[in-house]
């Protein structure tokens, strides 16, 4: 690690430039010198350019402040090209993102999010049914599949038999090469551009009346929502915003991935979930989003100067804020490193302790529209796995990088002897 200096009273790391430190650290890039350095602030050089790390629940508070930081030119090309797309919704800042992010939360209705639900259940029965035929499973790569299917079904998306593997590919090279390099990120590229053009096809037809979607799905609310002008969508940014629902719910296979890995790993905390409590499931999975590493950290830029405590904040700096290192602050968090699920039985559903998916206002703000799909399948994943099914665990490297992004335990979580129960 750099030798620390002091300027404007922001720690600072020396040297030219520190993004061989983000790639070989990974997670753990900013918890190192925020512990290190004693502030929840510091300056470094990345890609060249001055870049602010922030850490901590005050820091996300003020990274969530709209008049200070904006979204807007913040996240990497690199990434634009991969994970988010060019002018997704998580890209934006004032009214447009407002006008956007509305469109999303409309899909988050009780109703809907009931029917994502019934869908989980039973799709998982269906592969519980078929795996019990099996010698053994995969577990990351079986729940890519379903959950492609479901994210398929949820939104309204035709998918075919023959389309499943190759879709499921398609989906999942966009989160699990975008932070890559090489070979593996031009795939992810080619997979966003070959993804962009099946859905840009599919809402064409919804808007020339070739295919007529249920009105309450993502195709159809996507298809005909209107800019701020009174206009449609432009049909590739519609396709951003669809991919942008599909891809996050076929990444929750890596959160799937880490809870089967925590109810074999926690079997006390596994227990408890005997009776599939509602509040239970929701500790569980919640201690899961909390624990294990999935986000490392988020972008923005400075809107203007402004000071904060004793830091100065320069227009048009990159921000990023420390999503792994904040879930994990001892400040706020009691033995962060330990699993307890109970810790949220009382928990204070505070919008800024607690980001495994971001921060701050879900109708208004930056924080991920998608976090309630995100727990309801988790829910759902979460019963059948300690409850509805047996299964055994042989000898595997169930290791997890703090490095590689996205974390993926090594093998993947190898089961076999499945049974229902």
């Amino acid at each position: 690690m750099s030798v620390l200096k002091q300027q404007n009273w922001m720690p600072e790391e020396e040297g030219i430039d520190h993004t061989a430190g983000v790639i070989r650290e990974g997670y753990m890039y900013i918890p190192n010198r925020i512990r290190s350095y004693q502030t929840p602030v510091f300056k470094t050089k990345i890609l060249g350019a001055d870049a602010i790390c922030m850490s901590g629940q005050q820091a996300t508070e003020l990274f969530y402040d709209t008049e200070k930081f904006e979204r807007s030119s913040a996240a990497p090309q690199r990434v634009l090209k991969t994970l988010f797309g060019k002018d997704g919704v998580q890209t934006l800042d004032g009214d447009e993102h407002r006008n956007r992010k509305e469109m999303f939360m409309s899909l988050m209705t009780k109703e809907r999010l009931e029917k994502l639900r019934q869908l989980t259940t039973l799709r998982f029965e269906e592969k519980l049914n078929d795996w019990s035929y099996k010698k053994e499973i995969v577990l990351y790569e079986e729940m890519k599949k379903m959950l492609t299917r479901i994210a398929c079904e949820w939104a309204g998306v035709p998918l075919y038999a023959s389309e499943l593997e190759n879709r499921t590919n398609q989906l999942a090279k966009l989160f699990q090469d975008a932070a890559s390099i090489g070979i593996g990120y031009q795939k992810s590229v080619k997979s966003r551009s070959s993804a962009e053009k099946w859905i840009r096809g599919l809402i064409e037809d919804v808007r020339e009346g070739k295919l007529n979607p249920e009105d309450e799905t993502a195709l159809a609310v996507m298809s005909r929502h209107k800019n701020l002008n009174g206009e449609l969508l432009e049909t590739q940014t519609a396709a951003v915003d669809l991919l942008n629902i599909l891809r996050p719910i076929v990444a929750i296979s890596i959160f799937v991935n880490f809870t089967a890995l925590a109810v074999y790993h926690y079997p006390e905390e596994a227990e408890k979930l005997y009776d599939g409590n509602e509040d239970k499931l929701q500790r569980f999975v919640q201690e899961v989003r909390r624990f294990y590493p999935f986000f490392p950290f988020i972008p923005a830029k400075v809107r203007h100067d402004f000071s904060w405590k004793q830091f100065e904040f320069k227009q048009g700096t990159l921000v990023l804020l420390d999503v792994y290192g904040t879930n994990h602050d001892p400040t706020h968090w009691d033995n962060p490193s330990l699993f307890k699920p109970d810790r949220f039985k009382e928990w204070e559903d505070s919008p800024f302790g607690f980001i495994p998916q971001g921060g701050g206002d879900y109708s208004f703000g930056h924080r991920c529209a998608g976090e309630w799909v995100t727990t309801e399948i988790m829910k759902v994943c979460l019963d059948f796995l300690a409850n509805r099914m047996t299964f055994d665990v042989p000898k595997q490297d169930l290791s997890f990088s703090y490095v590689n992004m996205p974390s993926i335990p090594r093998s993947k979580v190898v089961l076999t002897n499945i049974r229902k129960k």
